[in-house]
């Protein structure tokens, strides 16, 4: 089995050597599809002799889906800048091209946020579909959280290893993020004839803190999971909120 590694970056100066040497010692080869970076993002993949094109941005979906198509090799396996797989999970992979066997791998991704590893709070475990067969399989979802269709006679097996997943290096950053995926969720649930009443966006927050630092064990990642409740609480009041303002429209 040969593995054609697929990546999108936009500005990931800071990300990408990490996750471009983790592939490195086990795909055949890696190709970057950049979203017009004006960082050294460019710069540090040619330094590592990585494929890398550049092409305005379409959407998670469309985007990954271009990507599979300029792979190589039969079987993609797709990562995000700001992941890299650790060695366990290498050793895994590295077994898995010994063979020839057209199934589906998912991976655990662990996730590292300002720091601290979080092994709770709704964020572990987290299986990642991302190893699988060029033929048949591509991206749908035409907003957010993109999700990959594949032949229903296909089986997945979940790998050993983690996934490293180098989130967030500061709480404003996460709040940017989380109230960008609010806001491209609430225009999907627009779009579907969804509406939200006056008490839903405060409702919605109040039970994502419950569940994610009680009923999910937020409390156990100390003050970090603290942040990382309270923070998407805000963010779904934020997309109840957005979803009200579209029903208005």
């Amino acid at each position: 089995m040969k593995i054609s590694a697929t990546i999108i970056t936009l500005n990931e100066e800071r990300n990408i050597e990490r996750c471009i040497q983790s592939l490195l010692p086990i795909v055949d080869e890696i190709i970057v599809l950049d979203s017009n970076s004006t960082d050294k993002t460019e710069a540090i993949c040619k330094a590592h002799g990585v494929r890398f094109q550049k092409r305005n941005w379409e959407g998670y979906a469309a985007s990954k889906n271009f990507l599979n198509g300029l792979a190589t090799y039969d079987y993609i396996l797709s990562i995000d800048a700001d992941e890299a797989l650790d060695n366990e999970l290498k050793k895994a992979i590295l077994d898995l091209k010994k063979i020839e066997h057209p199934e589906l791998y998912s991976m655990n991704r662990l996730t590292n946020y300002c720091g601290k590893w979080i092994k709770h709070s709704g964020w572990y475990p987290d299986i990642k579909l991302r190893l699988f067969p060029k033929e048949g399989c591509q991206w749908e979802g035409e907003y957010v959280h993109e999700e990959l269709t594949y032949p229903p006679n296909m089986k997945i097996h979940q790998l050993q290893g983690h996934l490293e997943h180098y989130s967030y290096y500061s709480h404003s950053e996460h709040r940017e993020r989380a109230d960008k995926y609010s806001a491209l969720t609430a225009q999907k649930m627009n779009k579907a004839g969804k509406k939200a009443s006056l008490l839903k966006p405060w409702i919605s927050g109040l039970a994502r803190f419950v569940s994610m630092y009680i009923i999910k064990g937020g409390f156990m990642d100390g003050k970090m999971g603290f942040k990382i409740a309270q923070i998407s609480a805000q963010s779904n009041v934020y997309k109840y909120k957005e979803l009200r303002r579209l029903n208005r429209q």
